[in-house]
Order: structure tokens, then sequence, then C-alpha cells
């Protein structure tokens, strides 16, 4: 165990670490395609099988009656059956690019087409640092995760419940994250959306802080929406869906499969059935609201068929995510891809490999949002401090990896090739190498590239000791972003209000 005080003396991180941009990067490099045009129609064909014969269960009477007044087949026992020309017309309303607006509106970003965004992890309800151990999350670490979003040059959108604050009660938690969110960050914001009455409470204080107007037509907040792998939708989620659709905000689709457990131990079994799970809802969507931006987001990792644990950075989630990927440039859909996954406890080998493997694989499907980028420990159960910085560096080479080569004249160092530098030479201090020496290559954080004498002499730190001084400079140099006095009573006595009005008992 370290102290605060140790690893802020001894601790040496990289010199004048090289960024990339703080500007959203767009990702110039070609999605890499498994699959031929005839396959990805074969994987729509089955998609649209399980829709129009087995169906998708939605366990929610308001939306039961969205359905059937759009076409759609409603059953006695709530499974609801889609006719492939009712998904493709719905499909068609769907838009392909826009824009998230942030509270600081030169932070919005575009979703969709070549653009790119990266969120932290969302939902753990437990904590890591090297100095403190695993524990349960409180509200101070997640207003701490938001300051270090905030300040990442690699982060554009803030998440949401980056951790589980265990410390406030659970059925006023929405409010509480997403004031932190408004009050300590100014980048796009997801909201809060584990039921439909927190959606609308996120709604609402996105209205006190944009306008009632502006909220109608912009979209500020973005819900996930996760599907009850296999073939089911709940009231809550469903809840959260009618509530951010009808407003104008932006859904992500995310069906959460285990293959082996909630899908087949398959890949193309797997696919096919996320594809249906993520089409219905999307098609939903657009029939609470037409137009509504949504994101086709299948989360898909696999089983350990031993110990029935998830497992990540496999390959066969590599392949099916390759698959999906495939889907939504077939409808024209913005895709959100795996983030850092790992079901590795501490920041370590298998955290760093496990990480690497879905970031990169993600990389290789052109995706327009990556959640759960940074941050992601032991299976999502845990957000680490030290692991969201090793992510950061991860995040940063990707981001260099997707803005491609530039085939600028100046790029091909001809003048130095062909007089400055004769043969055994070398290019140190040549004029083109002295005018871009500062930002030409990339250098992470957190990597030490020194020599063994050099890394030995100043204490032998490994990568995740550099790391916990590294959230803890980052936090030291948070600068929180202004937020209108008046927007900020308002907001207060709003959920002053609703704590007084929200019934428990509506989240058990």
């Amino acid at each position: 165990m370290v102290t605060n005080r140790r690893v802020g003396r001894k601790a040496r991180l990289a010199a004048d670490p090289v960024v990339v941009t703080i500007d959203q990067p767009l990702h110039r490099i070609p999605a890499y395609e498994l699959a031929t045009e005839e396959q990805t129609a074969t994987i729509h064909d089955t998609s649209m099988r399980i829709l129009e014969e087995a169906g998708i269960a939605f366990y929610d009477d308001p939306s039961l009656r969205i359905l059937a007044e759009h076409g759609a087949d409603v059953s006695d026992d709530s499974i609801v059956r889609f006719d492939r020309e009712l998904v493709m017309e719905y499909l068609a309303h769907c838009p392909g690019e826009f824009t998230h607006t942030a509270r600081n509106q030169d932070r919005n970003v575009v979703v969709g087409g070549n653009h790119m965004v990266f969120a932290p992890v969302a939902g753990p309800p437990y904590v890591h640092d090297r100095i403190a151990g695993r524990r349960q999350g409180t509200y101070a670490d997640l207003v701490n995760f938001i300051k270090m979003t905030q300040m990442s040059p690699y982060l554009h959108n803030q998440g949401s419940e980056i951790i589980v604050p265990g410390d406030v009660p659970f059925h006023e938690r929405g409010l509480d994250i997403m004031y932190a969110h408004i009050k300590h960050g100014d980048k796009p914001m997801m909201g809060h959306y584990p039921i439909g009455m927190s959606s609308r409470d996120s709604i609402e204080m996105a209205r006190i802080v944009f306008g009632d107007d502006f909220v109608a037509k912009h979209h500020v907040l973005l819900a996930t929406v996760n599907v009850s792998s296999p073939r089911r939708l709940d009231d809550r989620m469903l809840g959260t869906l009618r509530a951010y659709a009808g407003a104008n905000q932006i859904v992500m689709l995310s069906p959460f499969i285990l293959a082996g457990a909630m899908g087949p131990v398959t890949v193309l079994g797997t696919v096919a059935q996320a594809n249906a799970e993520a089409l219905a809802g999307i098609v939903f969507a657009q029939m609470v609201r037409k137009g509504t931006a949504c994101v086709y987001g299948p989360f898909l990792a696999t089983t350990d068929l031993q110990s029935g644990a998830p497992s990540f950075g496999t390959g066969e989630s590599v392949l099916a995510q390759f698959l999906t990927s495939a889907m939504a440039r077939r409808y024209g859909l913005p895709f959100r891809a795996a983030g850092g996954y790992t079901s590795g406890k501490v920041p370590d080998s298998q955290s760093g490999m496990e990480s690497a493997i879905s970031l990169f694989s993600s990389m290789l499907t052109k995706p327009n949002f990556i959640l759960h980028a940074v941050g992601w420990m032991e299976s999502g159960l845990t957000a680490s401090y030290e692991k969201f910085m090793l992510d950061l560096d991860l995040l940063g080479v990707f981001a260099r990896m997707a803005q491609g080569v530039s085939w600028d004249a100046d790029e091909w160092a001809l003048a130095s090739i062909l007089t400055e530098v004769p043969p055994g030479g070398h290019h140190l201090g040549t004029p083109h190498t002295l005018a871009r020496f500062r930002h030409a290559l990339q250098r992470p954080q957190l990597a030490d590239r020194d020599s063994f004498e050099t890394w030995s002499a100043a204490g032998a730190h490994p990568a995740e000791e550099r790391a916990t001084a590294a959230w803890q400079e980052l936090l030291g140099r948070y600068e929180q972003p202004p937020l209108d006095e008046a927007v900020d009573a308002a907001l207060l006595e709003y959920m002053t209000r609703r704590r007084t009005e929200i019934d428990p008992a509506e989240f058990q």
C-alpha cells in the first residue's frame, strides 16, 4: 500500500506528454470488413426472421399501445412481432449523423459518419485506487471522475453514472448524479437513465440549464437503453426510451449479450439475435418520435463456460463486433463499439491486455461512440482511478491512429533525405525535425522509455504507481467550468422539491 505523499514525491511522469488534440477526432481509417455484402444480407434476413417469427417481449403497457398503433403485431403475452417491411420503413427515419450539444458549445460533438466519441466507464458500484484499495463508490468519487473526465483531452462525453454513489439514497441518486455533471463539467452528457422517472428528472434539469425551447430542438442528453437479452425490454428501460425519444434526446440501443448465456454460443447466432434486439428498440423509438437520434450499440462479450463468468477481450467478441458494425453501416446508423473491457481485478497485465484487445478491435470498426472507454475493471463492477489514467494513454494512441497519414508535400521530408542527412547521419537536428519535434510523435504520459538504470535510479516505479501520481496531478489541475448562479439555484430548488415527491417504492 502506498501513500499520497510517497507517490507524489517519487513517481515520475513522462515530461511534457504530447496529446493529439482536445477536439473530437475524425476517424479516417476504413472499417475492417469481415463479411461480404451477401453475408451481411444473410445476417439481416436471419434477424428479420427472429423479429417476424419469435418477436421481442415489451413488458410495458404504454409501449405496447404505441407499437400496436403503428402496425406491429402485439400478442396477449406482450410479445411483439415486426414485419420486415415495417422495420425498414421506420429505420428510414433515423438520422445517420447528428450533433450532441454540450453546456459549453465549443465542446459539441458530432455522432455518426467519420466522427468518434469517447466516454468513461458507467455503472460500477465499487471504486479502486492504490491508496485505499477496493471500496464502495461515493459521491466524492463520482465528482472526482467527472473532474478527471472534464480535464482529459481524449474524452468527449462526460458519461453518466461513472460510479454508483453508494452514500446517496438510491431513489435520489439520479438527481445528484445529474447535478454533479452539470456543476463540474461542460462537455456533452448522458443524463441518468435506469428508469423512466429518473430519466424525466434528467430531462427537466437539462431544461433548467438550456431552456425548454432549446432542449426541444437540440440533443443535449443521451440515454443507454439496455435490452435484457434474450429478446426482452422491461418497463424501466422502455420508460427511459419513451422519455428520451419523446423529448428529442438521443437513445442508444444496447442489447447486453454474453454469448453462451444470454445469446447462442456461436458468433453468428449471437450477432443475429443482437441485431434483431437493437432494431426492435430503434424502430420503437421512431414510433415514439420520428427522427429520434439513435445509436446502434450492442454490448457483446462471451461467457466462460466452465465458471459462467463474463469474459472480455476474446476472439469471439472481436468477431461479433466486426459483424455488428457491418450491420450498423448497412442500415446507416451510428455505431457504438466496445470500450476498455476487462475481467481483471487490478490494473495489471491482464487488464491491459484485455482492454487493448477490446479497444483496438473497436478502432477497426470505425466507431462513432465508445462507452466505458476508460476506467472499467472487474467486469464492470469497479471503476479504477489508475486504470482510468492508463486507458487514457491507450485512447491517445488510438486517436492518433484514427487521424491517418497526412499527404501534404512537406511530409516527405525530401530536403532532409536528399541533401541534409548523409549516409550514416541522423535526422535529429534537421530543420524539418526541429520544426516538428514537440508534436510530430506522440508521447504517452505514463510510458517510461528511459534506460533501466535511469528508471531504477528514479525509484523503479511501475506504470500503476505512476498512474496514481497522474490522477492526483490531474485533479490538482482541475478548473471548474462556470455555471450561472440563477441556474444553479434553480437546479437546487428543483432537487429539493423532487426529494420530497419521489416514492422509494417505485425503485424496487
